[in-house]
C-alpha cells in the first residue's frame, strides 16, 4: 500500500492550490534516488516529462496572447528565461517543496533538497501531475499562479538569459573575433568557488565568479558585454530588453551588496 513519506504533505497540497489523489501526488515527489534504493518504487521522471510540455505550452500560450508585439526569437528568449532551471528552483523553493521530495539517502546526505536541477524537475512533475488529474484549463491557471513573477518580467530576464551567446553576437557585429574564457577554482570541493574572466581581441573586457565555472562565465560575459556595448555601442544589433536586463542585474547587485564587473560598466554610463 502506497503511503506518504513522514512528512506531513497537506500544507504543500495547500501551497500548491490544487487537489490531486495521493498515489499521482506520491509519484510526483519520488526522484530516481529513492526508487533506486527502494526497488519496485517508481519514480517521477515520466510524470516530468509530461509536466515539462504542458509548461511549455501554457508558458507559450500566455506570451504569444500579451505580446503582440514581440518577434518569434525574441518569444522564444521570454519563454526559455520563464522555464529556465533556475526560475523554477525559484518556484520550487517559494512552495519550500524541498523538504517534500523523496530522495535516496545519499542525495539527501550531498544537499539534494536545496539542488537548482532536482527542484525545478520536481515542479515539473507536480505541473505534470496536476494535468493528469486535473486536464489542461485548471493547470493552466496553475502555472500561471506559480511562475506569474517570471512571467512578468520575461522580457527581461529574457534579454539575459545567455550573456555567453549575447556576448558573442555583439562581439562578431563589431570584428572582435570570438570571445574566450580562462577559468580558476578555489576551495574544496563541496565549496569550490571559479572565478572567470571573458577575452576579447586579446584584452580581458569582463570578470564573474560564482559556485560553477557555467555560472562564472555567464557572469563574465555579462560585464563584458556591459563594457563593450559601454565603449562601442550595440553595433547595431537593436536587441531588446538587453539594457533592461543589465540594469536590473545592477539593481540586485545594489541590493545584495555585491559590485563590480557590468555593475561598475552601467554606473559609470550613469
Amino acid at each position: 500500500m502506497t503511503e506518504f513519506p513522514s512528512v506531513d504533505t497537506r500544507e504543500l497540497r495547500k501551497r500548491l492550490g490544487v487537489d490531486i489523489d495521493a498515489e499521482t501526488f506520491l509519484l510526483s515527489l519520488t526522484h530516481r534516488s529513492y526508487a533506486f534504493e527502494n526497488p519496485g518504487v517508481e519514480h517521477n521522471e515520466r510524470l516530468e516529462f509530461l509536466g515539462d510540455s504542458v509548461l511549455g505550452i501554457v508558458v507559450t500560450e500566455y506570451l504569444y496572447r500579451t505580446h503582440p508585439d514581440v518577434t518569434e526569437g525574441q518569444l522564444a528568449k521570454m519563454r526559455a528565461a520563464t522555464v529556465s532551471e533556475p526560475a523554477l528552483a525559484a518556484v520550487a523553493r517559494d512552495l519550500g517543496l524541498g523538504e517534500f521530495i523523496r530522495l535516496g539517502k545519499g542525495e539527501a546526505l550531498s544537499g539534494g533538497r536545496d539542488k537548482d536541477s532536482i527542484l525545478s524537475d520536481t515542479v515539473e512533475a507536480l505541473i505534470g501531475a496536476t494535468y493528469l488529474t486535473q486536464g489542461l484549463e485548471p493547470t493552466r491557471a496553475v502555472v500561471e499562479r506559480l511562475v506569474a513573477r517570471f512571467l512578468s518580467s520575461a522580457r527581461t530576464r529574457g534579454a539575459g538569459l545567455d550573456w555567453k551567446t549575447s556576448l558573442q553576437e555583439l562581439t562578431a557585429a563589431h570584428g572582435l573575433g570570438g570571445p574566450r574564457y580562462e577559468v580558476e577554482g578555489v576551495g574544496p570541493d563541496h565549496e569550490r568557488i571559479f572565478t572567470a574572466r571573458a577575452i576579447v581581441d586579446g584584452e580581458v573586457r569582463g570578470q564573474g565568479t560564482g559556485t560553477s565555472k557555467k555560472i562564472a562565465e555567464h557572469e563574465a560575459a555579462e560585464a563584458a558585454y556591459a563594457s563593450i556595448l559601454a565603449s562601442r555601442g550595440d553595433g547595431g544589433l537593436n536587441l531588446p530588453g538587453v539594457n533592461e536586463a543589465l540594469r536590473a542585474d545592477l539593481a540586485l547587485m545594489t541590493v545584495s551588496g555585491t559590485r563590480g564587473g557590468a555593475a561598475d560598466v552601467l554606473e559609470s554610463e550613469g
